[in-house]
């Protein structure tokens, strides 16, 4: 789970003063292209090697829950445990959720190489594919520090069987970025992307860049730019795109361009304002407590949905608060796996594994109700 201050979004530290149409062109129709078959560790065999030898197939995003999955490992060497990552990539499309996302904050994409990247997301597809979802579309995290290898992460994506990137801004060089830097940089991974994108903004992860709304509306135009996700808390921006861009809801289609928080503890909110829906890190947990609270909220149930999402909330910043260690903990101790986050990160003590087993527990109980 993203780690967030409870404090509101600052002001917008990424801005340009651009004109904008505020109606986007459409983005109700996204094709992800790829070839399906046998998966191989060694070979490119569940992906299209180029667009042209392609098996055409629509996966299109819709309104509701994606979870960004956790990356397993074996617990002596380290290594890949691709058995675990396939069964949880079915236990959460089993539970509903719209969507997957790969090499995301809790994929622990960072502690990661190129080939275990198109490993993880190619093992997923692989997983659901077997299982009956054929339907469930995958996001692959492709953000990096430069246009060149952000455009080679897409390209490989899409050869793993990813269907959609989701692409943060580069950070490293923040202070040498003109206004115009990262308005290229997105534009310029948008044409050549084989995969349609998603913006990307959390500001904690990428040196306090903050993109602002008349930004992500004007770069919303992009034929190849389908969404957005938004884990700076910020409501109000999230607030605005929505409106600027007529999101799809979940009981509107809109433009199709799909406006996301990027956190389970604002997620009636994030409807109430407009949005598409939430990727939240808290699904690896609970995924049909948080998709709970978009259905009370879908059939006019808002006092349950305020009810439920004080629980999530809760759950969440229990999650925000122990972070990728603490939300592996948690799925050890309450579904039987989990194990631990790559070095240098900490295997976590016993008092703190009590900790976050107390932190989850009023959600865990409420998720397994709802089975």
């Amino acid at each position: 789970m993203a780690r967030r201050s409870n404090n509101p979004s600052p002001r917008s530290t990424f801005h340009q003063d651009l004109p904008f149409n505020p109606t986007p062109r459409s983005h109700s129709i996204v094709e992800s292209i790829y070839s399906q078959s046998q998966y191989s560790e060694s070979s490119e065999s569940t992906a299209a090697s180029s667009i042209d030898d392609a098996h055409r197939i629509l996966r299109s995003l819709r309104p509701g829950v994606y979870v960004p999955t956790v990356t397993f490992f074996q617990a002596d060497t380290e290594d890949l445990d691709l058995e675990t990552i396939g069964k949880h990539a079915v236990r959460l499309a089993k539970a509903g959720v719209a969507g997957l996302t790969t090499q995301g904050s809790n994929g622990e994409a960072v502690h990661l190489t190129h080939q275990e990247r198109k490993l993880v997301t190619k093992t997923t597809r692989n997983a659901l594919d077997n299982a009956g979802f054929h339907h469930l579309p995958v996001m692959v995290g492709c953000g990096s520090q430069s246009t060149r290898e952000t455009i080679e992460l897409c390209r490989e994506a899409m050869t793993s069987g990813g269907d959609y990137a989701l692409v943060l801004p580069p950070s490293y060089y923040k202070a040498m970025y003109k206004a115009e830097s990262l308005v290229e940089f997105f534009e310029e991974v948008a044409d050549a992307s084989p995969i349609p994108i998603l913006i990307y903004n959390y500001p904690g992860a990428v040196s306090g860049i903050d993109i602002d709304s008349d930004v992500i509306t004007k770069l919303a135009q992009h034929p190849n730019i389908v969404g957005c996700k938004l884990t700076c808390g910020n409501t109000g921006k999230l607030g605005r795109i929505a409106s600027a861009v007529d999101a799809v809801t979940p009981s509107e289609d809109g433009s199709g361009f799909m406006c996301m928080g990027g956190s389970a503890d604002f997620t009636l909110q994030t409807l109430v304002v407009g949005g598409s829906g939430i990727v939240c890190g808290l699904g690896n947990i609970a995924p049909k407590a948080c998709i709970k609270v978009i259905d009370l909220y879908k059939t006019g149930k808002l006092d349950e949905a305020k009810q439920l999402q004080a629980v999530v909330a809760r759950g969440d910043w229990a999650a925000i608060s122990g972070g990728i260690v603490g939300t592996k903990s948690a799925l050890q101790t309450f579904y039987g796996y989990g194990g631990f986050a790559r070095k240098p990160l900490p295997r976590p003590s016993q008092q703190e594994n009590d900790k976050y087993t107390s932190g989850f527990k009023e959600l865990v109980e409420l998720e397994k109700s709802l089975s």
